[in-house]
């Protein structure tokens, strides 16, 4: 029973082979454990894409670099939990905890055997794939295998043979900010249970019914509540409930338990169970996962000779994937932020919606390789807006968060309806844009009378003002296509807002106070005091974000030479950083550029527009080279629901959305042989990069569809109607290629 890690990994993936996966099998370049070590924050149990169940492992420490639930340092499970974050910088969920054990339990003083239930294990007898994770508990040695449906998890437990075998269902888990408020269980036969887990903490009001199922009957079971066990009651509720479910094993060692979740009540997740998984076939659950996972991932074949590279590439299309997540039942059903149950007709409700991470490059590729899901993307944050006035900031299963800053459904939904997905009103959509863009709530009353927020009144005052100019370009794109010039012209104003705070003097966008005078003193970097004006960053990230207007912003900094002088200065600077003040997100340093957060993910990008591209193609490759690997700490930040792997995904392929609404793409330095996208219709959008190497970087020449490229970019038409873009790499930069100002990308000043 102890086999050994790459032993079951190959049994596994033998398995998926000799049934009907295609026979380029991608999932076999896919590490799930890649992100869980360091501040990667991802998890590496079984999911589906975008699906409701996230069935993984908890180690049962809180902590930031346990946000998951499960971080690779540890040696320690205390059960499998049905809902989990990838990569976020907040903890939360791990409800509805299923825990396989031998113990014996047969009165009150059997008890505190319950106290910190929990297991050791070793990596050696660890594995995962898409839709499938194993581990051996060595405490009983038990082995537990997991896998799902879009809304049901499935285990299966090996147990040794005894009449001790036990499963624990805690439903009073929590880590990190979450805080259990209700349970309840209820025992609906020997087989069958079923209840909720009611809870608050980064999700306020978060409800999560569930349904189980065992494959054999329990001999007896007990509910137990303030360390009292009782076995006579049919159902119980408390805060801190637990379910003991006890088992024969003498003969017959493997028990399967199947459980459906639902945001809604616990007959949708009784629907969800009874849909997804009507019997007990748990190798057909794992086939069928892998099947899910072959066709996602097939959206974008590759061709390399690094094995390492095909891992990193794949492991970060994977973790794309984890977010948003279905949030409706088979019947439509789900919890709305308003808390009341709603109903998705013609959609499916998402959740975890982590917009001011994932606006900048995952939904972009969500355009291109995700088409069938945007208008239920669109449609859930049109089904918020309707719930509360406004469009979401950081959903999170039905709950409006708030954290971070912008209002970036702004973008998301503006890049839908400019590449042409109408599945949804777009009357309403741009509505709801306006009602979030004309609140009066975090800075915004300021910044729309004084042209800026102010430092003296609001915090990260920079960042925001930043934020806030950008998602009004993006409106004014939309105000456009709909005619309403008025509407054109003052979010166009709004837009350019950014210039208020920059400040000649030093070079950088500094905070500002009402009065208009600047905040002093000043530094672009972390000092002894706090930089209060910018977002998980400083001046030094920050004064870059001006996506919708690069031209603007070279004038204001005095020209191409300026520019790229203080871009080269950011790069070369000391990675150092003050560790007291500095946040924990500000990480993956080269100079002060922090790959390891979002604010810095498009500098690399700007030498495009600078008429200096050969640098951009040196710095994106020291990205990807050194920032991201196929080890356990392969990720040097937080994966924030997939953003970090998304850009990731585009530079590899060699291009980058550095306004995400544009519809254009800046050329930097593709890492692989050949890339393959599908893009529907039977097109494919290929790249070739001809001689390309760890030391062949630089391109020496391009050629779109036969014809010579110099432009520095490319467009999502272009992308979408097929084709092949051809580089010719070399170990030497041809700085003469897209150096021209005619070939760099446009931008809002050349408009």
């Amino acid at each position: 029973m102890k086999l050994s890690n790459s032993m079951t990994l190959f049994l596994v993936m033998l398995f998926v082979v000799s049934t009907n996966i295609t026979p380029q099998n991608l999932i076999k370049n896919v590490n799930p454990f890649i992100g869980t070590a360091f501040h990667g924050h991802t998890f590496p149990g079984a999911t589906l894409p975008f699906g409701m169940v996230q069935l993984s492992p908890d180690n049962g420490t809180s902590g930031w670099d346990w946000c998951s639930g499960y971080n690779y340092s540890d040696s320690v499970i205390i059960g499998f939990s049905h809902t989990h974050l990838s990569g976020t910088g907040i903890g939360d969920l791990c409800d509805i905890l299923f825990m396989p054990a031998v113990l014996s339990i047969n009165s009150d003083a059997d008890s505190t055997k319950l106290i910190n239930l929990h297991s050791s294990f070793s990596h050696k007898n660890e594995t995962a794939i898409p839709g499938y994770y194993s581990v051996l508990l060595d405490t009983y040695n038990i082995k537990v295998e997991l896998t799902t449906t879009k809304r049901a998890g499935f285990q299966r437990y090996t147990f040794p043979k005894t009449k001790d075998a036990v499963v624990v269902l805690n439903l009073g888990h929590s880590l990190n900010s979450d805080k259990t408020t209700g349970t309840y269980i209820k025992i609906i036969n020997n087989h069958t249970i079923a209840g909720y887990r009611f809870s608050t903490g980064w999700a306020k009001d978060q409800r999560v019914y569930f349904a189980a199922k065992f494959s054999k009957p329990f001999t007896s079971y007990f509910l137990r509540l303030h360390n009292k066990l009782n076995s006579k009651e049919k159902e119980a509720k408390g805060i801190m409930l637990e379910g003991i479910f006890k088992f024969n094993t003498e003969k017959n060692n493997e028990l399967l338990v199947k459980v459906g979740i639902s945001s809604a009540n616990i007959k949708g997740a009784e629907d969800n169970l009874a849909e997804e998984i009507p019997g007990w076939n748990f190798d057909k659950i794992i086939n069928d996962a892998a099947n899910s996972w072959q066709k996602e991932l097939s959206t974008i074949k590759i061709t390399s000779s690094s094995n390492s590279l095909k891992r990193i590439f794949y492991t970060a299309l994977y973790h794309t994937m984890m977010a948003p997540n279905l949030f409706s039942d088979v019947d439509g059903n789900f919890k709305g932020a308003d808390g009341k149950v709603h109903l998705s007709k013609g959609y499916n409700q998402m959740t975890v919606f982590s917009l001011w991470d994932t606006f900048r490059a995952e939904h972009p590729l969500f355009t291109i390789i995700e088409r069938d899901r945007i208008n239920d993307f669109v449609k859930s944050m049109l089904a918020h807006y309707e719930e509360t006035g406004l469009l979401p900031v950081w959903e999170l299963e039905g709950n409006e968060t708030n954290t971070m800053i912008g209002y970036h459904a702004v973008p998301v939904i503006a890049d839908a309806i400019l590449k042409g997905f109408h599945g949804f009103d777009i009357q309403e959509a741009y509505k709801a844009m306006k009602a979030s863009a004309m609140q009066d709530n975090f800075g915004i009353n300021y910044f729309n009378k004084l042209g800026y927020v102010p430092a003296d009144k609001i915090d990260e005052s920079v960042s925001r003002t930043l934020e806030y100019c950008y998602d009004d370009w993006c409106i004014a794109q939309i105000a456009k296509l709909l005619h309403k010039e008025n509407d054109y012209t003052y979010f166009m104003k709004r837009a350019g807002n950014y210039k208020n705070l920059f400040d000649k003097s030093t070079g950088y966008m500094r905070g500002k106070y009402a009065d208009g005078k600047r905040r002093v003193p000043f530094s672009p970097g972390f000092t002894g005091e706090k930089n209060p004006d910018y977002t998980e960053g400083d001046a030094w990230q920050w004064t870059w974000f001006v996506p919708q207007d690069v031209a603007g912003l070279i004038k204001l900094m005095g020209g191409q030479q300026n520019f790229t002088q203080k871009l080269d200065s950011l790069f070369e600077q000391s990675s150092e950083v003050n560790s007291e003040t500095a946040p924990p997100d500000v990480s993956g340093m080269i100079g002060q550029y922090a790959q390891g957060d979002e604010p810095s993910h498009h500098i690399a990008y700007l030498y495009d527009y600078a008429g200096k591209p050969w640098k951009t193609q040196a710095v994106v490759r020291e990205i990807c080279e050194t920032l991201y690997t196929d080890s356990t700490d392969g990720l040097c930040g937080n994966d924030d629901c997939g953003q970090m792997s998304a850009w990731y995904v585009f530079s590899a392929m060699g291009f980058y959305p550095v306004n995400p609404v544009d519809g254009i793409y800046a050329i930097g330095s593709p890492m692989l042989n050949k890339v393959s996208i599908d893009v529907g219709h039977n097109r494919h959008f290929t790249v070739i990069a001809n001689n390309v190497s760890k030391e062949n970087k630089y391109i020496q020449s391009a050629e779109l569809n036969g014809k010579p490229l110099n432009l520095t970019y490319i467009t999502q038409r272009e992308i979408m109607n097929g084709g092949t873009l051809v580089f010719n790499m070399g170990d030497k930069p041809n700085k003469k290629w897209g150096a021209s100002e005619d070939d760099a990308p446009p931008s809002m000043s050349e408009r």
